[in-house]
């Protein structure tokens, strides 16, 4: 397995087990009664019936091409797999949802097998008709012997379809993927969560070509960008830094080139939060408290066990690491600086600087309070940055961090809130790389 590879498959485990189990990782907590949030393709009329998911994700993905085009397409998912538990009485086995015996302890609870399938590759003039692939996952009951009683898991057979066809676009090729799920329609939610294709994201490797990025297209490719659709997915360039022949067709926003910090000691199944402070806190949680993640699941089991043999070096390391941005670059403030021999923090510092006076250069202009600029958010800071692209809005303040960044505050001028925002101070942030300045007259509502 190559490195990208190797980079790409992380993320994508990432992805795969983004919810599965949240901290504190036992059945009983009430945020893991509700689960499969993401990439959940459900059976046929599942959605309709208001017993499932949509069971279709699909994208459009651009691929400049050569002269040996070549794509292979990666689909992977999870497939629910009910671990029941059941107590021997007396030579007869009876449904329980927890069995202890000698201090350990099972629960009735739904883990998950991985399944990957894997297509092509496909050439060029194979892409040009449309390629209609089987996706069959076997069911199957596993029988489990343990003290006092048994383990019953159960999996439901899975039925999908991957479409994959190709087109001409300018001179891009414009590639269709798809995954739905065909499996029978349920009955109740219960069937219909167990014929489920869980996480559900594709790997896509080119040969012979390159893939556009659809985040940050050259020039020349926007057009053929802003024709692409998706549904249910965000498909972005994937393995490291200016590597082009990978996408990561995800369930969930990414950026492009998405990468696991080197400092991670190990997935903990929620991305939205910071792995020292959920290392710490099951670091801090009871015996018992830990006995039952345990006996939840084996997953969680793996967690409980890395973070208690976590040794303090390692821990250090997850409280992250310092990056400045602008090492070995001149930068020209005109945000005055803090009078030398006076802290930060100290109150007549705040003297020194006056954030609605205060300016920034960007691309020769001075960017000041009621300047006008049109944004352009690059730096991924938030996902919603992407809904203000290309806006134009009204500088209201210019600030630096303690670390030395500037920060531009504006206002939208076509929201009918900006006099509001303005007067109680609630703006939105941009760096000077994001702003375009514009030299046209003043804000129409100014």
């Amino acid at each position: 397995m190559t490195t990208a590879w190797q980079q790409v498959r992380a993320v994508a485990d990432a992805v795969l087990y983004e919810g599965y189990l949240l901290y504190p990782y036992r059945a009983s907590s009430g945020k893991n009664q509700a689960r499969w949030q993401f990439g959940v393709l459900g059976p046929a009329q599942a959605a309709e019936l208001g017993l499932g998911e949509d069971d279709t994700l699909s994208a459009e993905l651009l691929v400049d091409p050569g002269p040996d085009t070549a794509l292979t397409v990666v689909v992977r998912f999870l497939q629910l797999q009910h671990r029941a538990v059941e107590r021997d009485t007396l030579g007869r086995f009876e449904p329980v949802d927890e069995l202890t015996v000698a201090g350990h302890t099972w629960l009735t609870w739904d883990e998950a097998v991985e399944c990957e399938v894997s297509f092509g590759p496909f050439s060029e003039s194979e892409l040009a008709t449309l390629q209609t692939l089987p996706i069959v996952i076997a069911g199957g009951t596993d029988v489990e012997h343990v003290d006092g009683g048994r383990l019953i898991r159960t999996r439901a057979a899975l039925c999908g379809e991957l479409t994959v066809r190709s087109e001409a676009d300018d001179d891009l090729l414009r590639i269709s993927l798809a995954v739905r799920n065909t499996s029978a329609a349920p009955a109740d939610k219960n069937s219909a969560i167990a014929r489920s294709l869980i996480g559900t994201h594709l790997i896509a490797e080119v040969t012979g070509g390159e893939f556009v990025s659809l985040l940050e297209p050259a020039a020349s490719a926007a057009a053929a960008v802003s024709r692409c659709r998706r549904h249910r997915c965000f498909p972005v360039l994937a393995g490291p830094q200016g590597c082009t022949t990978m996408m990561l067709v995800s369930p969930i926003i990414l950026y492009d080139h998405p990468e696991i910090a080197e400092q991670s000691e190990g997935a903990l199944f929620d991305s939205t939060e910071i792995d020292e402070i959920l290392t710490l806190r099951v670091m801090t949680m009871t015996d018992q408290e830990k006995a039952q993640a345990r006996a939840t699941d084996p997953r969680a089991a793996e967690i409980i066990d890395r973070c208690d043999a976590m040794s303090p070096e390692a821990l250090l390391n997850l409280h992250g690491v310092l990056r400045n941005p602008h090492a070995g670059t001149e930068i020209r403030s005109l945000v005055p600086e803090v009078p030398e021999g006076m802290d930060w923090w100290d109150p007549l510092a705040d003297t020194a600087v006056a954030p609605t006076i205060d300016a920034v250069m960007v691309n020769g202009v001075r960017v000041s309070r009621d300047s006008r600029v049109r944004l352009h958010p690059c730096r991924r800071a938030d996902a919603q940055d992407l809904f203000y692209a290309d806006k134009v809005a009204r500088v209201t303040c210019v600030h630096e961090t303690v670390d030395g960044d500037q920060q531009i505050g504006v206002v939208l001028e076509d929201d009918p809130a900006a006099e509001m925002h303005d007067w109680y101070g609630r703006y939105l942030y941009f760096a000077p790389d994001e702003v375009e300045p514009l030299s046209e007259g003043k804000s129409p509502w100014k």
